[in-house]
């Protein structure tokens, strides 16, 4: 397993991806739109400076992706910026082995490598065994977002 840098030429695969990180969580989350939607601007962020997005690849096959991306903290917290990781995505075939550890090892060392002391991401609380993977390579949980839909009510 190589995880690399993406490239332009990468972005159907990525854009795959994507769709089925969206077919995966969309029973998780009411508030998302029917029909095609889209999380992020991945042809905007192979391009960015403050975005990596890295693939798994075996065999020359692109099985795995994701993306580690610098914020701005606001000024109440220790640090001024932060690594956000997200876009985690191990094609069915290669879940199991480790791949989501690697890509986030990998990330990690970017984030160092820039300077970044803290890594944070969001999964959904009905996605247990991301939440496992990500507490596999050293998360804890620290926030809970809670929501009320009014019109529910």
């Amino acid at each position: 397993m190589h995880i690399r840098k993406a490239t332009q030429s990468d972005l159907p695969a990525l854009l795959k991806f994507e769709q089925g990180i969206i077919t995966a969580e969309r029973h998780m989350d009411p508030t998302l739109k029917e029909g095609p939607i889209n999380y992020y601007d991945l042809g905007e962020y192979l391009d960015a400076t403050d975005t990596e997005v890295v693939v798994a690849e075996t065999g020359g096959k692109l099985v795995g992706s994701g993306y580690g991306q610098i914020r701005k903290n606001r000024g109440c917290f220790k640090y001024p910026e932060y690594g956000s990781i997200g876009f985690m995505f191990v094609d069915e075939d290669y879940r199991g082995q480790a791949i989501a550890k690697q890509i986030i090892e990998h990330l990690n060392s970017w984030f160092a490598s820039r300077n970044i002391e803290e890594v944070r991401l969001t999964v959904y609380d009905k996605n247990p065994g991301a939440i496992k993977a990500y507490e596999k390579a050293g998360f804890e949980k620290h926030l809970i977002e809670m929501r009320l839909n009014l019109k529910d009510k």
